[in-house]
């Protein structure tokens, strides 16, 4: 009998995907580490931005953007305050937090998502209810949130979406970032969290109002605030790098002869979410969705994938014109009408964009 090995996962995590990497780092990593730290805060800020090692090792750069914000989130995780990472959609906060926990922790799946059902039991702890009605309150019924075991193991715990989440429940992070302990009434006691905890957090900016964080979590957090790609060049380049990425962990083609289309899918989100065409000349109507990185990433991997499967493995304009008109036109008929407008008085005027405006055309008709 032959021994069968673990099926691939789609998308390992980033201890798993970068730990070559992380252990180059390690390695060649001298200075003073914070207490529980697989890497000094140096050592964690390249690995998010990448270099070159002594020995010639390449580290890839995970987060494309000014140092500085790196550095304070770093910084900020080597204190007692907890880290709240904020921003529009698609400006790779939860990339980023990922990240983070795995340089400083090795383990990124300490994770609480936010949702409008998260309950409280998911940031404190639970109950194994067949061991409660058993033994009654007892360590043994008890089951420990992911914040509870980043206490007790002096790592770094995840939430995301955390405005997402019912008021009630995120307060009661407020105990645990200020005073570092989590009680247990029904027991008596409490977890103290041990040195190498922190939190990270994340939040959308554009959820204002839903579950606004109150003045007194906000305190507990120091806030960082991550902006979109400065210039068209660095999403260019931020999108070229993550679609290489996912199509290798699908096995689709490397996505170098496909720069053109990138070049104009982030062209195009651009100026729709700036209201004005790169050389300042037009001004253009903005649809209602927000057009981020992320999903100017999620349409050139669908294209991807229709030239690897439905065409010839480059990329062209004809396999990302439907994934195009799917991101802008959320609102099926304002959306549509935006977009209508900004392909007859920009795409159309472009000679070089024939293709795009035809296969643009022929998706929308």
């Amino acid at each position: 009998m032959t021994a069968t090995s673990a099926p691939a996962a789609l998308r390992p995590h980033a201890e798993e995907a970068f730990a070559e990497e992380l252990g180059a780092l390690a390695e060649a990593d001298d200075r003073p580490r914070p207490e529980r730290w697989r890497l000094s805060p140096w050592a964690v800020a390249t690995y998010l931005l990448g270099g070159t090692l002594p020995d010639g090792t390449v580290i890839s750069p995970k987060y494309v953007g000014p140092r500085r914000i790196v550095e304070v989130a770093v910084a900020t995780l080597a204190t007692d305050r907890a880290l709240l990472l904020l921003g529009v959609p698609g400006t790779a906060k939860t990339w980023m937090s990922e990240h983070l926990a795995a340089a400083v922790s090795g383990d990124s799946t300490l994770l609480v998502q936010g949702t409008a059902g998260t309950a409280e039991e998911a940031v404190r702890y639970g109950w194994n209810y067949a061991r409660l009605l058993a033994e009654g309150p007892s360590r043994g019924a008890l089951v420990p949130s992911p914040v509870m075991r980043a206490m007790s193991g002096g790592a770094v715990a995840r939430v995301e979406e955390l405005t997402r989440m019912p008021a009630d429940v995120q307060d009661t992070l407020i105990t645990i970032l200020s005073e570092k302990t989590l009680p247990i009434p029904e027991l008596g006691e409490e977890v103290q969290a041990v040195r190498g905890f922190n939190l990270i957090a994340t939040a959308n900016d554009r959820d204002r109002g839903v579950n606004e964080l109150s003045s007194a979590l906000r305190r507990r957090f120091n806030t960082v605030v991550l902006p979109l790609p400065g210039t068209s060049e660095e999403e260019v380049d931020i999108v070229a790098r993550r679609v290489e990425q996912i199509g290798r962990s699908l096995d689709l083609p490397v996505v170098l002869d496909g720069a053109d289309e990138i070049r104009r899918v982030v062209t195009v989100f651009r100026e729709l979410r700036d209201g004005v065409t790169l050389d300042g000349r037009t001004r253009v109507k903005s649809p209602s969705g927000t057009l981020s990185t992320a999903e100017a990433i999620s349409v050139v991997t669908g294209g991807l994938a229709l030239a690897a499967h439905f065409g010839d493995g480059v990329l062209r304009a004809d396999d990302v014109a439907a994934g195009v008109l799917g991101a802008v036109a959320r609102d099926p008929a304002a959306d549509r009408v935006v977009w209508q407008e900004y392909l007859e008085t920009v795409v159309r005027e472009r000679e070089d964009w024939k293709d795009f405006y035809r296969a643009c055309r022929e998706a929308g008709a």
